[in-house]
């Protein structure tokens, strides 16, 4: 599921399409009661989460929509980075995979997730 925040101009809609199925294919069909992998996008990033429904009743339908990492893109290198969210919910750069032109190589990074930084 893709979210909008505001005006993506900047971002190339392919890339937001690439993100986008990415998202529901970390979202498996007989999960979907338990677990959606969504995005956020804006003009200048998005924003992975992931989503889990409310665990006690009195939290009220709203499912929870906790960031997972966030890919940021610079439009005059038309590159794209990764950066990783702490305990805090600030974003830091990962220093473990360069800038980049594919968006591809960062979803990647962000699946295989070689130090549970992601993913836990």
């Amino acid at each position: 599921m893709l979210v909008a925040m505001a005006d993506g101009a900047g971002i190339p809609e392919r890339d937001v399409a690439i993100v986008a199925q990415w998202c529901r294919e970390q979202s498996p069909d007989h999960l979907a009661d338990e677990l959606r992998v969504e995005c956020d996008v804006t003009a200048r990033h998005i924003t992975l989460l992931e989503c889990r429904p409310p665990w006690r009743e009195d939290f009220g339908p709203e499912w929870t929509r906790f960031p997972i990492a966030r890919l940021r893109y610079t439009k005059s290198r038309q590159e794209w980075s990764l950066y990783w969210r702490d305990r805090h919910l600030q974003f830091h750069l990962y220093d473990r995979v360069k800038p980049t032109r594919s968006v591809r190589r960062l979803l990647a990074e962000v699946e295989r997730d070689p130090t549970a930084i992601f993913w836990g």
